[in-house]
């Protein structure tokens, strides 16, 4: 080849190289365009984290159970205006118990936003709530479905998994959030019937829609379910809350051992202070709500949209090989 040929060979490889690398850097930027605009342009720039929302003190404040993020103060950020999608879940379907506030409802927002259809689960109380969360989901052009009812009743499992799979065509996304937490200084104040409550929906309900959902689930679902850190250090005003949350992380890890012949995973988040309805409807003494979250190294409590990040990556197949795993996020305190 002479030196022309060359010269000219090489100006091709370099011209190839140059548009493929334009695409290479075009095609995030169309896929955010497709974003709604009230989620801006570009990453946000770098901050302080412990400046990036509300700290403690916190003004007294108090709901009846199960509360409503609606009427907190300060309201949490679910991401409903900072979360941005990339098309991770394109096509996927999954069902969120407790979809309609905290970190379930951050899930489900962010799931939309990558892609998928949602059905979330909540109780009939929290419908002011989960209106707010199907309309955003709806907003991204996803399918949403509201299933309300009370997961202590198995009968209403079942029939929560099969109204689920039916209304998405399917179902390959799994997350057992919902969860029930009551503050007690005593062991000797926790009665049968409350112990049986906290028992019936963070345990029994996680058994019975995960053992309904599997015959759907297929080779590359995800199931994810919240734990907490209280699964390490139990606060000695959550005793049966905590046994529930150690027992899930238990459960989980159990489970991706059986689920790893179907090609199913199974992972556990375990959040630290979360500021959700959970906190303001008995879930903590009126002084630990106060301070809530001040005793981490980032000084205040974690928000919802914070979390959600997790719940994609574990749903996504990028996780591909993590089964079996807890992941923390805990404002620098707690394990794992």
């Amino acid at each position: 080849m002479n030196p022309n040929e060359i010269s000219s060979s090489r100006r091709r490889l370099m011209q190839g190289a140059a548009v493929t690398l334009a695409a290479t850097v075009a095609a995030p930027a169309f896929a955010q365009g497709n974003q709604p605009a009230t989620l801006g342009a570009g990453a946000p720039p770098l901050g302080d984290p412990r400046s990036s929302y509300p700290k403690p003190p916190f003004k007294e404040q108090t709901q009846p159970w199960p509360g409503l993020a609606g009427k907190m103060e300060p309201r949490p950020d679910h991401g409903e205006t900072s979360y941005r999608g990339s098309n991770r879940l394109a096509g996927r379907k999954a069902l969120i118990t407790g979809g309609d506030s905290g970190i379930g409802r951050a899930a489900a927002i962010a799931y939309a936003r990558e892609g998928a259809d949602v059905a979330i689960n909540y109780l009939p109380d929290e419908e002011a709530d989960a209106r707010e969360v199907i309309d955003l989901i709806r907003k991204e052009g996803r399918q949403a479905v509201a299933i309300p009812g009370d997961i202590r009743d198995e009968a209403f499992c079942r029939d929560l998994v099969d109204k689920a799979v039916k209304a998405l065509g399917g179902l390959d996304i799994l997350v057992n959030n919902a969860g029930r937490q009551q503050s007690h200084d005593s062991i000797l104040d926790i009665t049968t019937e409350q112990f049986d409550w906290t028992l019936k929906t963070n345990l029994y309900a996680l058994f019975w829609i995960t053992k309904a959902a599997i015959p759907h689930l297929p080779e590359g679902a995800s199931i994810i379910n919240t734990a907490s850190v209280n699964a390490y250090d139990p606060s000695e005003n959550l005793v049966d809350y905590a046994l529930t949350k150690a027992a899930i992380v238990n459960f989980s890890k159990g489970l991706a051992k059986q689920m790893g012949k179907r090609g199913i995973r199974v992972n556990a988040v375990a959040p630290g202070p979360f500021w959700t309805a959970l906190q303001v409807s008995g879930g903590q003494t009126m002084e630990k709500l106060k301070q809530f979250g001040a005793d981490t190294p980032l000084e205040r409590p974690g928000q919802p949209a914070e979390i959600a990040p997790v719940y994609v990556l574990l749903a996504s197949t990028e996780s591909s090989y993590v089964t079996g795993q807890v992941y923390g996020a805990s404002g620098g305190k707690g394990q794992p």
